[in-house]
């Protein structure tokens, strides 16, 4: 049996994978208590991350080296700090070992649809991946991502959004797997992507 694979991803209701200026803050300043206690239910979950190098670096300089500032201003509920905790594969061939990661980690070099094909066949536990949009979306081509977890946040960010978060993707069918709505207005919705045609 082979482990399950989330691409996990927050975007604005336009599309938008973060922003460049502007003001919005972390979560672009939509956190809020159902959103916290979600994030922090889905990462005390025992799961591997899967990041590509870029993402890997985001994380660390997030959340400085071992143990840094989180992103809503209390450590006890923020959920970027349970991800550190778990253990990480991060594909890349730019970045060398060993990584900075408290939960342990390994950097490993090739091709990422064959590292990760390895990766769910091996892994007793499921993976999960954050953001590492060209990663995720080659995987998603490959047939490798199991479920797309996009959590939406009620804003549009046409002058400051940056990153489009399926640019560039093969065309896909979504089956709904499941929905939510966390306070009041961010929604999360979990997809069964099937490659169209």
């Amino acid at each position: 049996m082979t482990a399950t694979y989330t691409f996990d991803i927050f975007s604005t209701l336009d599309g938008y994978g973060s922003y460049d200026g502007g003001d919005w803050g972390g979560y672009w300043g939509k956190q809020g208590p159902e959103f916290l206690d979600r994030r922090l239910a889905l990462y005390g979950e025992e799961q591997r991350m899967v990041f590509g190098a870029n993402t890997y670096r985001q994380f660390v300089e997030l959340l400085g080296s071992s143990a840094g500032p989180d992103a809503v201003g209390d450590p006890s509920v923020d959920p970027n700090a349970r991800i550190r905790n778990m253990p990480a594969t991060v594909v890349s061939s730019t970045l060398e070992g060993p990584l900075d990661w408290p939960g342990g980690g390994a950097v490993v070099s090739g091709d990422a649809v064959d590292i990760v094909a390895r990766l769910k066949e091996e892994s007793k536990v499921p993976l999960r991946s954050h953001g590492s949009l060209s990663l995720n979306r080659a995987l998603m081509a490959a047939g490798l991502v199991d479920r797309v977890q996009l959590t939406i946040f009620p804003v549009l960010t046409g002058q400051t959004g940056v990153e489009p978060i399926f640019q560039g993707a093969a065309d896909f069918d979504l089956e709904l797997i499941e929905q939510r709505t966390l306070d009041g207005h961010t929604q999360e919705l979990t997809y069964r992507p099937i490659l169209h045609g």
